[in-house]
Protein backbone atom coordinates (compact mmCIF):
# COMPACT_ATOMS: atom_id res chain seq x y z
CA UNK A 1 0.00 0.00 0.00
CA UNK A 2 1.28 3.61 -0.99
CA UNK A 3 0.51 5.54 1.40
CA UNK A 4 -0.68 9.48 0.54
CA UNK A 5 1.78 11.64 2.73
CA UNK A 6 2.04 15.50 2.77
CA UNK A 7 4.45 16.05 5.54
CA UNK A 8 8.39 15.30 6.04
CA UNK A 9 11.12 15.60 8.38
CA UNK A 10 14.40 15.58 6.69
CA UNK A 11 17.83 16.05 8.08
CA UNK A 12 20.43 16.76 5.51
CA UNK A 13 23.50 16.81 5.05
CA UNK A 14 26.36 18.39 2.06
CA UNK A 15 29.44 16.18 1.20
CA UNK A 16 32.30 16.81 2.81
CA UNK A 17 35.65 18.34 0.90
CA UNK A 18 38.28 16.01 -0.28
CA UNK A 19 41.52 16.75 1.78
CA UNK A 20 44.63 18.32 -0.16
CA UNK A 21 46.99 16.70 -1.56
CA UNK A 22 50.55 16.13 -0.23
CA UNK A 23 53.72 14.94 -2.27
CA UNK A 24 56.16 16.32 -4.13
CA UNK A 25 57.64 16.57 -7.62
CA UNK A 26 59.98 13.46 -8.22
CA UNK A 27 61.20 12.54 -11.59
CA UNK A 28 64.90 11.49 -12.72
CA UNK A 29 68.22 13.88 -12.42
CA UNK A 30 65.85 16.27 -11.03
CA UNK A 31 66.11 16.06 -7.43
CA UNK A 32 64.43 19.18 -6.06
CA UNK A 33 60.99 19.55 -7.90
CA UNK A 34 58.81 20.86 -5.05
CA UNK A 35 55.76 20.19 -3.87
CA UNK A 36 53.10 19.18 -6.08
CA UNK A 37 50.36 18.54 -4.39
CA UNK A 38 46.86 19.44 -5.20
CA UNK A 39 43.36 20.56 -3.81
CA UNK A 40 40.81 18.20 -2.66
CA UNK A 41 37.70 18.29 -4.68
CA UNK A 42 34.51 20.19 -3.00
CA UNK A 43 31.68 17.95 -1.56
CA UNK A 44 28.57 17.55 -3.30
CA UNK A 45 25.58 19.36 -2.83
CA UNK A 46 21.67 17.87 -1.62
CA UNK A 47 19.10 19.72 -3.66
CA UNK A 48 15.31 19.45 -3.65
CA UNK A 49 13.97 19.23 -7.04
CA UNK A 50 10.18 19.57 -8.04
CA UNK A 51 8.97 17.15 -10.00
CA UNK A 52 5.35 16.91 -11.76
CA UNK A 53 5.12 13.15 -11.78
CA UNK A 54 5.68 12.69 -7.83
CA UNK A 55 2.51 13.01 -6.02
CA UNK A 56 3.46 12.72 -2.48
CA UNK A 57 6.20 13.00 -0.25
CA UNK A 58 6.10 9.02 0.70
CA UNK A 59 8.97 8.42 -1.44
CA UNK A 60 10.81 11.27 0.48
CA UNK A 61 13.77 9.60 2.91
CA UNK A 62 14.11 10.99 6.53
CA UNK A 63 18.60 11.33 5.81
CA UNK A 64 20.22 12.49 2.49
CA UNK A 65 24.38 12.45 2.51
CA UNK A 66 26.08 14.34 0.03
CA UNK A 67 28.59 12.58 -2.54
CA UNK A 68 32.12 13.51 -0.56
CA UNK A 69 34.99 15.19 -2.95
CA UNK A 70 38.07 13.05 -3.72
CA UNK A 71 41.31 13.99 -2.46
CA UNK A 72 43.54 16.42 -4.11
CA UNK A 73 46.62 14.07 -5.87
CA UNK A 74 50.20 14.20 -7.19
CA UNK A 75 50.98 16.76 -10.46
CA UNK A 76 49.20 19.40 -8.71
CA UNK A 77 45.84 17.25 -9.89
CA UNK A 78 42.89 18.58 -7.97
CA UNK A 79 40.20 15.79 -6.65
CA UNK A 80 37.00 15.13 -8.25
CA UNK A 81 34.20 17.20 -6.96
CA UNK A 82 31.20 15.70 -5.71
CA UNK A 83 28.12 14.63 -7.37
CA UNK A 84 24.43 16.45 -6.40
CA UNK A 85 22.13 14.52 -5.09
CA UNK A 86 19.13 15.11 -6.13
CA UNK A 87 15.80 14.67 -4.02
CA UNK A 88 12.58 14.59 -6.13
CA UNK A 89 9.40 16.33 -4.60
CA UNK A 90 6.16 17.26 -5.52
CA UNK A 91 4.96 20.35 -7.24
CA UNK A 92 4.03 22.24 -4.42
CA UNK A 93 6.22 21.61 -1.65
CA UNK A 94 6.91 24.05 0.87
CA UNK A 95 10.14 23.78 2.63
CA UNK A 96 10.75 25.21 6.39
CA UNK A 97 13.07 25.71 8.67
CA UNK A 98 12.37 26.41 12.11
CA UNK A 99 9.30 27.33 11.18
CA UNK A 100 10.50 29.89 8.68
CA UNK A 101 9.35 29.62 4.82
CA UNK A 102 12.95 28.93 3.03
CA UNK A 103 11.39 28.08 -0.47
CA UNK A 104 8.10 27.02 -2.04
CA UNK A 105 8.73 24.74 -5.44
CA UNK A 106 5.55 25.73 -7.27
CA UNK A 107 7.22 24.93 -10.62
CA UNK A 108 7.75 21.54 -12.07
CA UNK A 109 12.15 21.20 -12.38
CA UNK A 110 12.52 23.92 -9.45
CA UNK A 111 15.43 23.26 -7.30
CA UNK A 112 16.27 24.49 -4.09
CA UNK A 113 20.00 23.68 -2.48
CA UNK A 114 19.08 22.35 0.96
CA UNK A 115 22.13 21.56 1.77
CA UNK A 116 25.97 22.94 0.48
CA UNK A 117 29.02 20.68 0.35
CA UNK A 118 32.16 21.08 1.71
CA UNK A 119 35.59 23.50 0.36
CA UNK A 120 37.61 21.03 -0.31
CA UNK A 121 41.21 21.33 1.64
CA UNK A 122 44.38 23.05 0.23
CA UNK A 123 47.44 21.14 -0.89
CA UNK A 124 50.89 21.48 -0.31
CA UNK A 125 51.55 23.16 -3.43
CA UNK A 126 48.76 25.76 -2.08
CA UNK A 127 51.69 26.94 0.38
CA UNK A 128 54.60 27.54 -1.36
CA UNK A 129 56.47 30.60 -0.74
CA UNK A 130 59.37 32.06 -1.11
CA UNK A 131 60.30 31.88 2.58
CA UNK A 132 58.80 28.21 2.49
CA UNK A 133 60.21 25.99 -0.89
CA UNK A 134 59.26 22.62 0.59
CA UNK A 135 56.20 23.20 2.61
CA UNK A 136 54.97 19.81 3.69
CA UNK A 137 51.39 21.53 5.63
CA UNK A 138 48.19 20.61 3.92
CA UNK A 139 44.56 21.35 4.86
CA UNK A 140 41.43 18.60 5.68
CA UNK A 141 38.51 19.05 3.55
CA UNK A 142 35.53 21.15 5.50
CA UNK A 143 31.91 19.56 6.62
CA UNK A 144 29.13 19.94 4.39
CA UNK A 145 26.25 21.77 5.72
CA UNK A 146 23.67 20.16 8.12
CA UNK A 147 20.17 21.37 8.15
CA UNK A 148 17.09 19.46 9.52
CA UNK A 149 14.18 20.27 6.69
CA UNK A 150 10.82 20.36 6.98
CA UNK A 151 8.78 19.51 4.06
CA UNK A 152 4.75 20.87 3.75
CA UNK A 153 2.82 19.56 0.43
CA UNK A 154 0.02 21.75 -1.01
CA UNK A 155 -1.58 19.81 -3.57
CA UNK A 156 -1.49 22.48 -6.69
CA UNK A 157 -4.81 22.47 -9.08
CA UNK A 158 -6.99 24.54 -10.81
CA UNK A 159 -10.02 24.19 -9.14
CA UNK A 160 -11.33 22.28 -5.94
CA UNK A 161 -13.73 20.54 -4.96
CA UNK A 162 -15.41 21.84 -1.54
CA UNK A 163 -18.03 20.05 0.24
CA UNK A 164 -19.13 18.54 3.50
CA UNK A 165 -18.59 14.57 3.89
CA UNK A 166 -20.93 12.50 1.31
CA UNK A 167 -22.17 15.48 -0.46
CA UNK A 168 -20.54 13.65 -3.69
CA UNK A 169 -17.15 15.25 -4.43
CA UNK A 170 -15.52 11.30 -5.29
CA UNK A 171 -18.33 10.79 -6.99
CA UNK A 172 -18.09 14.13 -9.43
CA UNK A 173 -14.44 13.54 -10.02
CA UNK A 174 -14.74 10.03 -11.27
CA UNK A 175 -17.80 11.48 -13.20
CA UNK A 176 -15.61 13.99 -15.19
CA UNK A 177 -11.67 12.56 -14.64
CA UNK A 178 -10.13 9.41 -14.98
CA UNK A 179 -9.06 9.98 -10.96
CA UNK A 180 -10.26 6.87 -9.00
CA UNK A 181 -10.87 8.21 -5.70
CA UNK A 182 -13.12 5.36 -3.19
CA UNK A 183 -16.76 6.21 -3.19
CA UNK A 184 -19.06 4.58 0.15
CA UNK A 185 -22.65 5.42 1.29
CA UNK A 186 -20.47 6.49 5.00
CA UNK A 187 -18.80 9.85 5.47
CA UNK A 188 -15.37 10.65 5.32
CA UNK A 189 -14.52 8.19 2.51
CA UNK A 190 -11.62 10.23 1.50
CA UNK A 191 -8.45 10.71 3.29
CA UNK A 192 -6.11 11.82 0.69
CA UNK A 193 -6.51 15.03 -1.61
CA UNK A 194 -7.20 13.78 -5.60
CA UNK A 195 -6.15 15.54 -8.12
CA UNK A 196 -7.83 14.52 -11.43
CA UNK A 197 -6.86 16.18 -15.19
CA UNK A 198 -10.28 17.17 -17.42
CA UNK A 199 -9.37 17.12 -20.97
CA UNK A 200 -10.32 19.19 -23.75
CA UNK A 201 -10.77 19.06 -27.23
CA UNK A 202 -7.63 21.77 -27.86
CA UNK A 203 -5.65 19.82 -25.50
CA UNK A 204 -5.94 22.52 -22.69
CA UNK A 205 -6.08 20.25 -19.29
CA UNK A 206 -7.96 21.54 -15.64
CA UNK A 207 -6.59 19.67 -12.65
CA UNK A 208 -9.23 19.01 -10.45
CA UNK A 209 -8.23 18.62 -6.40
CA UNK A 210 -10.45 16.28 -4.60
CA UNK A 211 -10.67 17.57 -1.18
CA UNK A 212 -11.77 15.87 1.78
CA UNK A 213 -14.72 16.69 3.46
CA UNK A 214 -14.97 19.54 6.08
CA UNK A 215 -17.07 19.90 9.32
CA UNK A 216 -18.26 22.89 11.22
CA UNK A 217 -15.02 23.87 12.97
CA UNK A 218 -12.46 22.64 10.43
CA UNK A 219 -10.02 25.93 11.15
CA UNK A 220 -10.12 24.67 14.79
CA UNK A 221 -8.60 21.39 14.00
CA UNK A 222 -11.97 19.44 14.19
CA UNK A 223 -12.50 16.53 11.92
CA UNK A 224 -9.95 16.10 9.20
CA UNK A 225 -9.20 19.77 10.97
CA UNK A 226 -6.25 21.77 9.37
CA UNK A 227 -4.69 19.05 7.72
CA UNK A 228 -6.04 19.03 4.34
CA UNK A 229 -7.50 23.36 4.15
CA UNK A 230 -4.14 24.05 3.32
CA UNK A 231 -4.94 22.39 -0.09
CA UNK A 232 -7.20 24.14 -0.86
CA UNK A 233 -5.08 27.17 -1.06
CA UNK A 234 -3.36 26.27 -4.06
CA UNK A 235 -6.32 26.25 -6.14
CA UNK A 236 -7.37 29.40 -8.41
CA UNK A 237 -10.88 28.85 -8.27
CA UNK A 238 -13.30 27.08 -6.42
CA UNK A 239 -15.96 24.48 -6.96
CA UNK A 240 -18.62 24.23 -3.48
CA UNK A 241 -20.16 20.87 -4.03
CA UNK A 242 -23.54 21.04 -1.86
CA UNK A 243 -26.16 18.01 -1.72
CA UNK A 244 -29.24 19.02 -2.41
CA UNK A 245 -31.33 16.48 -0.93
CA UNK A 246 -30.25 17.91 2.73
CA UNK A 247 -33.07 20.35 3.85
CA UNK A 248 -31.86 23.83 3.77
CA UNK A 249 -28.84 23.02 1.87
CA UNK A 250 -28.07 26.86 1.26
CA UNK A 251 -26.44 26.36 4.80
CA UNK A 252 -24.06 24.13 3.94
CA UNK A 253 -22.52 26.91 1.49
CA UNK A 254 -22.47 29.16 4.19
CA UNK A 255 -20.54 27.24 7.05
CA UNK A 256 -17.84 26.32 3.93
CA UNK A 257 -17.32 29.87 3.67
CA UNK A 258 -17.19 30.82 6.89
CA UNK A 259 -14.33 28.07 7.89
CA UNK A 260 -12.46 28.89 4.98
CA UNK A 261 -12.48 32.78 5.95
CA UNK A 262 -11.49 31.58 9.30
CA UNK A 263 -8.72 29.70 7.92
CA UNK A 264 -7.22 31.90 5.92
CA UNK A 265 -8.71 35.79 5.25
CA UNK A 266 -9.69 36.11 1.23
CA UNK A 267 -10.04 32.67 0.67
CA UNK A 268 -13.80 32.58 0.70
CA UNK A 269 -13.58 35.39 -1.99
CA UNK A 270 -11.84 33.44 -4.50
CA UNK A 271 -13.77 32.79 -8.21
CA UNK A 272 -16.64 29.89 -7.34
CA UNK A 273 -19.47 27.93 -8.58
CA UNK A 274 -22.07 26.17 -6.83
CA UNK A 275 -22.78 22.84 -7.95
CA UNK A 276 -25.72 21.23 -6.65
CA UNK A 277 -25.54 17.70 -6.99
CA UNK A 278 -27.87 14.57 -6.61
CA UNK A 279 -30.57 16.33 -8.62
CA UNK A 280 -31.92 12.94 -9.58
CA UNK A 281 -33.50 13.27 -6.17
CA UNK A 282 -37.15 13.92 -6.12
CA UNK A 283 -36.10 16.38 -2.81
CA UNK A 284 -33.05 17.71 -4.54
CA UNK A 285 -35.47 19.33 -7.51
CA UNK A 286 -38.08 20.83 -4.83
CA UNK A 287 -34.91 22.45 -2.85
CA UNK A 288 -33.14 23.55 -6.24
CA UNK A 289 -35.26 27.16 -6.70
CA UNK A 290 -34.91 27.44 -2.97
CA UNK A 291 -31.27 27.09 -3.20
CA UNK A 292 -31.09 29.46 -6.11
CA UNK A 293 -33.26 32.12 -4.46
CA UNK A 294 -31.06 32.14 -0.76
CA UNK A 295 -27.37 32.43 -2.48
CA UNK A 296 -26.04 35.26 -5.14
CA UNK A 297 -23.62 32.52 -6.58
CA UNK A 298 -23.96 30.61 -10.10
CA UNK A 299 -25.80 27.01 -9.52
CA UNK A 300 -25.18 24.12 -11.56
CA UNK A 301 -27.69 21.38 -10.84
CA UNK A 302 -26.02 17.92 -11.80
CA UNK A 303 -25.95 14.17 -10.45
CA UNK A 304 -22.60 12.81 -10.14
CA UNK A 305 -24.31 9.16 -10.38
CA UNK A 306 -26.61 9.53 -13.74
CA UNK A 307 -24.10 11.99 -15.53
CA UNK A 308 -26.95 14.69 -15.70
CA UNK A 309 -26.12 18.39 -16.69
CA UNK A 310 -22.30 17.57 -16.91
CA UNK A 311 -21.85 19.23 -20.12
CA UNK A 312 -22.74 22.63 -18.41
CA UNK A 313 -19.89 21.64 -15.76
CA UNK A 314 -17.17 21.11 -18.22
CA UNK A 315 -18.12 24.77 -19.77
CA UNK A 316 -18.33 26.51 -17.12
CA UNK A 317 -14.88 24.95 -15.68
CA UNK A 318 -13.44 25.70 -19.34
CA UNK A 319 -14.54 29.19 -18.49
CA UNK A 320 -13.23 29.86 -15.44
CA UNK A 321 -9.60 27.88 -16.60
CA UNK A 322 -9.67 30.71 -19.60
CA UNK A 323 -10.39 33.55 -17.06
CA UNK A 324 -7.07 32.54 -14.56
CA UNK A 325 -5.27 32.02 -17.97
CA UNK A 326 -5.63 35.81 -18.93
CA UNK A 327 -5.42 37.09 -15.24
CA UNK A 328 -2.10 35.47 -14.81
CA UNK A 329 -0.62 36.81 -18.39
CA UNK A 330 -1.80 40.15 -17.51
CA UNK A 331 0.11 40.22 -14.86
CA UNK A 332 3.02 39.09 -16.90
CA UNK A 333 2.98 35.40 -14.87
CA UNK A 334 3.02 32.50 -16.43
CA UNK A 335 -0.19 30.12 -15.81
CA UNK A 336 0.35 26.80 -14.46
CA UNK A 337 0.02 24.25 -16.55
CA UNK A 338 -0.56 20.46 -16.59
Amino acid sequence: TRYFVDHRRVRVVGGQGGEGGHSFYSEPRKVFGGPDGGNGGDGGPVVLKADQQTKSLSSVLPFYQGVHGERGGRKNCYGANGASVYVKVPVGTLVKEDGKVMADLTRHGEEYVAAYGGAGGKGNRFFLSNENRAPTTFTPGEPGQERVLHLELKTTAHAGLVGFPNAGKSSLLRAISRARPAVAAYPFTTLNPHVGIVHYQDYEQVAVADIPGLIKGAHQNRGLGVAFLRHIERCRFLLYVVDLSVPQPWTQLQDLKYELEQYQKGLSERPCVVIGNKIDLAQSRINLPLLKDQIDERVIALSALTGDNLEELFLLLRELYDTYVKTEQSRGQSPVKW
